[in-house]
């Protein structure tokens, strides 16, 4: 059993993920906004935290940054957004953040993102020679349904491995929106010149029929 803490203002969602968190026999704590967040991270010893990016009091980032600035992180954290773009995601990930889930979050996505980060904080803290294969570890992307996209590897630069981010988020917005470049660039927030370049520049082909605007 861990002891996991969950972040968000929406006291529905707070609810939803302690249920399912709790059923699979976890010790959930939860808080409505970064200062509740703060004071249990302070005086509570945790496993994992589910942090929600967009709160009314202080960004989830920003709360990150503060965390990790201060020493306080002991801990992996999963970001959690409906509306964070890919840049927010990885500047996350440069604060300590060790998966992002996109909201509506599927039960199978949760648990495999709760599961993913527990075995890894696990294997952060064996012996030496029981992390020999780490290089090669790699982050598993999920669409809202719980089917998989993609992986990522953790042995690539950060650049590569941003592109290869932004390729499989790509991909993704422009199946579910059937290749139309006005939904996509909407979604995406990316002017629609950006996205026909970005598109180019990491390769992604597109039927046809996603040449529509």
């Amino acid at each position: 059993m861990a002891k996991l803490l969950v972040v968000d203002d929406e006291v529905g969602i707070r609810e939803l993920l302690s249920e399912i968190l709790e059923d699979e026999g976890h010790d959930v704590l939860t808080a409505a906004n970064a200062t509740e967040a703060r004071s249990i991270v302070i005086s509570t010893p945790l496993d994992l935290i589910l942090l929600d990016i967009w709160m009314p009091d202080m960004d989830g980032v920003t709360l990150l940054k503060e965390l990790a600035a201060k020493r306080l992180l002991h801990c992996p954290v999963v970001m959690m957004s409906g509306h964070a773009t890919i840049d927010t995601a990885v500047e996350a990930t440069k604060f300590g953040a060790c998966d992002f889930l996109e909201k509506p979050i599927s039960m199978q996505r949760l648990l495999s993102a709760v599961d993913g980060a527990l075995s890894q904080s696990k294997a952060a803290g064996s012996k030496p020679e029981e992390q020999e294969s780490r290089s090669s570890a790699h982050a598993a992307l999920y669409r809202s349904n719980g089917t998989e996209l993609g992986t990522i590897s953790f042995a690539l630069p950060l650049r590569d491995a941003r592109d290869e981010f932004e390729k499989l988020y790509l991909q993704n917005l422009l199946e579910e929106e059937g290749y139309s470049m006005s939904k996509v660039a909407a979604r995406s927030g990316l002017e629609r010149t950006h996205l026909y370049r970005k598109i180019k520049q990491l390769s992604i082909t597109l039927p046809q029929r996603g040449r529509n605007p």
